[in-house]
């Protein structure tokens, strides 16, 4: 009888020791997820500045060929946010691509897409999609942190939940010290 009260105090400890380093572990996910949470929000304000920069690079470098991730990326972008240019289709004219092409037109992906006829030309602007890009990209990058953000907040207050019963588990079994398991048959009870 002696020798199970040894075998169940070593697993109460061994159980107690795994507790507690659950315990750092998730106060470490925790503090990592405050740290994005903070992170992301003081940034937030930052992606309008990285969009400005980035969107101008990346028009200048517009060829119109499916070869050049740049024109995928512009084409792609225009297509699914409905949207032409930097501030409005009148920004093509400034590019490289407009320079070189000299037939007076924006990409197709700029038009509208009820418009089955639409090339494209200047001459025809209501064809053409009138809300520049950039101002949706900054806002659907705005809204996909947010979901980062409260994602990270429901992963964080489920992890307090969690420390929080392991805390108590620990602190009930310090302030109990007659809770032993109990070993029926070889099987826990």
């Amino acid at each position: 009888m002696g020798q199970c009260g040894i075998t169940s105090s070593k697993t109460v400890l061994v159980f107690l020791n795994l507790i507690f380093w659950f315990v750092i572990i998730l106060l470490l996910v925790f503090i990592t997820e405050v740290a994005v949470v903070v992170l992301g929000y003081i940034y937030r304000a930052k992606v309008e500045n990285e969009v400005n920069s980035s969107i101008k690079k990346v028009y200048d470098e517009y060829n119109g060929t499916n070869s050049n991730a740049q024109s995928r990326a512009i084409d792609y972008i225009q297509k699914q946010l409905q949207c032409c240019g930097i501030h409005n289709y009148s920004d093509w004219q400034y590019t490289h691509w407009y320079e070189e092409s000299k037939n007076n037109s924006v990409p197709i992906s700029c038009c509208k897409i009820n418009i089955g006829s639409c090339t494209g030309s200047l001459t025809r602007p209501e064809d053409l999609y009138q809300e520049g890009c950039e101002a949706l990209v900054v806002n659907k990058l705005k809204e996909i942190m947010m979901y980062v953000i409260w994602t990270a907040l429901t992963f964080a207050a489920i992890q307090m939940l969690g420390m929080l019963c392991a805390c108590v588990v620990l602190c009930r079994r310090s302030r109990d010290p007659a809770y032993e398991l109990l070993i029926t048959g070889g099987t826990y009870a």
